[in-house]
């Protein structure tokens, strides 16, 4: 049994600049099991996590900032680890297609006239719905990637970003890809870590593909890419190519790099050998809420993957798709799909889809030693979750309360890096009715298809 105790410093080192006190705090053991320390305190110096501790420990404690969290739950920042961020502005704009119409005949149409100002706006408002969801990291595959760069900077996110790209580019695609990626390597203060970003097995070819492990190899540059999003794309790979996504994947080089695969429903039994002895650091993302959106017929094989180590993260994909980037839900979805696919309700437990949400999305993205829990020498990416409300009560199983009631709307507080972007529900680094209000002006333009083009074909 997990024993759920706090942690102390032999000495403190000075003044902190943000001490939060009196809350129950999600810890980890050494074999990774979840646990609670209650009636405590956590303390931030530098961006950082210096100590958790109890309550009472941090009295007299120097602060530049203090919180009392009483009444609340402290727990690692949640983090999309697949999502198209600008797509908010696309919100509702194609509903109730299947995957093929909604790509051809709405999102490419509209993605070919989008400006850089558009992606800009969309970026800053979706930063705000995730800071807002007590999301503090999120992994972005898109265009004008600059003007998402420049977002996080300002708003203070942490983000893992990569320019997407597609072979009828040309070979310029994937070199602004790369560009890109080196570029704002270490951005905003570290906290925005970049990677290389084919869009898909079906939309870039093998020698591509092929290129981008090797630049990746080159350069240490994780890729992040769809594949095997769904059966019907591992059924058409195989028709067309006698292999499939996975295999791809794996014949081109792109699993001897760290990549993340969003979706990958699509996996098969046959593929996960592969996954398993895959050189890089592999991990998949998963959607639940957009996959159930398609009626896709198979969901991610979470139990299958991490059967043999493969992290998989929790993600939201776009809003327009998924209606929302709320990884609450998305963490909630996963336990009750995986109960209802494997027919079984112990899988997935409350304190197994909170590790999804903490550990294994920190992994997924790149940042397993950096966030992901609350422990000292941690990044200081931390939510305060207010358990007070009707839904929330009483609480019987703490993990079970924040898995199957608690809401994105119950996280009162964000902080990132040390730095806090939300307090008590007010967002102090995005203005959102000056953004929601120019996004609203562009709407017409924005979403024009009467320029008859389209970013690429949907043809698996």
């Amino acid at each position: 049994m997990m024993t759920p105790t706090a942690t102390t410093p032999a000495a403190p080192a000075g003044p902190a600049d943000l001490v939060i006190t009196g809350c129950s705090v999600l810890t980890h053991d050494d074999r990774e099991r979840i646990g609670f320390a209650h009636d405590a305190a956590i303390v931030v110096r530098d961006g950082a996590v210096e100590s958790v501790t109890s309550a009472e420990a941090v009295e007299g404690r120097a602060a530049g900032e203090r919180i009392d969290a009483r009444g609340q739950v402290a727990l690692p920042g949640l983090i999309n680890c697949h999502t198209h961020a600008p797509m908010v502005a696309l919100r509702g704009l194609a509903e109730d297609l299947p995957t093929e119409e909604w790509f051809n005949d709405v999102i490419w149409p509209v993605e070919a006239g989008l400006t850089e100002r558009d992606v800009e706006l969309g970026a800053r408002l979706a930063c705000a719905e995730m800071i807002r969801g007590g999301v503090t990291c999120f992994a972005d595959h898109y265009f004008a990637m600059d003007a998402v760069a420049a977002v996080v900077a300002e708003c203070g996110m942490r983000a893992l970003l990569g320019q997407a790209y597609f072979s009828s580019q040309g070979p310029r695609g994937r070199e602004e890809s790369l560009e890109f990626a080196l570029r704002h390597r270490g951005f905003a203060g570290g906290r925005v870590t970049t990677a290389l970003a084919p869009h898909a097995p079906y939309t870039v070819d093998d020698a591509d593909l092929a290129a981008t492990a090797e630049l990746a190899r080159e350069h240490g540059l994780p890729v992040h890419l769809h594949a095997a999003e769904n059966r019907d794309q591992t059924d058409t790979s195989l028709a067309r190519h006698g292999a499939t996504p996975v295999q791809v994947l794996e014949r081109t080089g792109i699993l001897d790099t760290d990549v993340l695969i969003a979706h990958g429903t699509g996996i098969l039994e046959g593929d996960l050998p592969l996954l398993e002895r895959a050189d890089g650091r592999t991990a998949v993302a998963t959607a639940p809420r957009g996959h159930l959106k398609f009626a896709w017929p198979t969901t991610t094989p979470v139990r299958a993957l991490r059967d043999i180590g493969i992290p998989v993260g929790l993600a939201t994909d776009g809003a327009a798709s998924n209606g929302s980037l709320d990884v609450w839900e998305s963490m909630a979805l996963t336990s009750l799909i995986q109960k209802s696919t494997q027919g079984d309700p112990r899988w997935l437990t409350s304190r197994q889809a909170l590790h999804h949400a903490t550990l294994q999305s920190a992994r997924a993205v790149g940042l397993g030693e950096d966030v992901g829990s609350i422990a000292p020498g941690r990044r200081a990416d931390i939510v305060l979750v207010d358990l007070t409300g009707p839904h929330t009560r009483p609480v019987h199983d703490l993990a079970a309360t924040l898995v199957h009631s608690a809401r994105a709307a119950d996280v009162r507080t964000t902080v990132v890096d040390g730095r806090v972007l939300m307090r008590d529900r007010r967002l102090l680094t995005v203005d959102v009715p000056a953004v929601a209000r120019e996004l609203e002006e562009r709407l017409p333009s924005l979403v024009d298809r009467g320029h008859g083009r389209r970013v690429q074909e949907y043809d698996t």
